[in-house]
């Protein structure tokens, strides 16, 4: 999963490419959107000794490096991805706390008013939609 571009992002920065670090970045991706507490829980299926510190570490190195980035999907921990070229709203539901994807694309009008009006560039990365889904909606 890891290839040796991370081996030599960090190296470029003076870092090593250590066992945790590829780990973790495998975790972001296999669990896709992920709290550091469960990627923890990943991490420590497979290495027990990694303590919940680095795995915060790892996460702030990873996304400076470009690799993964954050969103808050909740009041809680960030919910970690990994930064691909298809970026994505997150849909939160309130009811049950599910997280949809939606196309960017769906949110151009507003996202193209923002940068007109108010010269905001939306970061497509970062945004969240909270709201109900369809399924508990329904049960209303």
């Amino acid at each position: 999963m890891v290839d040796s571009s991370l081996a030599e992002m960090l190296r470029s920065r003076g870092l090593r490419l250590t066992a945790q670090r590829q780990l973790i970045l495998e975790a972001v991706h296999e669990l896709g959107h992920a709290t550091p507490e469960q990627v923890h829980t990943a991490v420590r299926e497979v290495a027990a000794g990694v303590n919940i510190t680095t795995i915060y570490r790892t996460l702030e190195l990873l996304e400076g490096l470009g690799l993964v980035t954050h969103t808050h999907l909740s009041h809680g921990s960030p919910t970690f991805h990994p930064v691909t070229d298809d970026q994505h709203v997150h849909l939160v539901c309130r009811s049950c706390k599910s997280v949809a994807e939606m196309d960017p694309a769906l949110a151009e009008p507003l996202i193209t008013a923002l940068a007109t009006e108010r010269g905001f560039q939306v970061d497509i990365g970062h945004m969240a939609l909270f709201g109900i889904c369809q399924q508990c909606g329904g049960k209303r």
